[in-house]
């Protein structure tokens, strides 16, 4: 697994051991970021069950001014602050504006709203924690309405979330990771 883009492509991602965490493909995150083009130079973002950090990496190497990662595994985490070196290095200097925070994604609370939210969570917990992860949401991106959600899921999975629209669904097939960009509707 590597960053697909950007001023750090190329550079290596490590993933714990185990079935701790399930990263997000090279192919799908390049489907994501071709999607998002100029969205993400000089964007805010949160990364949400963040895991590896392989979708806020990737926003950070093509041009993101700076985010925060969530994740609740400290073997992650310690992972992910690798990571986050090895892209820092890449491109000359540790981002700045950049956060790790290990906690829940589902009751952590942020002190500002973000451009561009990854969601990527554990797929058997999708049907509980959506509607309450996009309640959540709302109020949490009041300040910038024009955000988008990367929501990261299985093929056969739909979300309609109240008061938000799926404007595009990246990836097919049943059993298949997908990505739905949702905005507020």
């Amino acid at each position: 697994m590597r960053i697909s883009g950007g001023a750090a492509r190329g550079i290596p991602l490590l993933v714990p051991r185990g079935q701790l965490v399930r990263p997000a493909t090279d192919g799908m995150r390049q489907a994501v970021f071709s999607s998002l083009g100029a969205r993400v130079a000089g964007a805010f973002f949160w990364d949400l069950f963040a895991g590896s950090g392989a979708y806020g990496l990737e926003a950070l190497s093509r041009g993101a001014a700076g985010g925060i990662f969530v994740e609740r595994s400290p073997k992650a985490v310690a992972c992910l602050r690798r990571n986050l070196d090895g892209v820092g290095r890449s491109l000359g200097s540790p981002p700045a504006g950049v956060e790790v925070v290990t906690a829940d994604a589902l009751t952590w609370a942020p002190a500002a709203a973000a451009d561009l939210v990854f969601v990527d969570p554990p797929y058997e917990i999708i049907p509980q924690a959506a509607p309450a992860l996009f309640a959540w949401l709302t109020p949490a991106l009041a300040a910038k309405p024009d955000a988008l959600v990367v929501f990261e899921m299985p093929g056969e999975v739909l979300l309609s979330p109240p008061g938000w629209i799926c404007v595009k669904r990246l990836g097919r097939g049943s059993r298949q990771p997908t990505a739905a960009l949702f905005r507020r509707g």
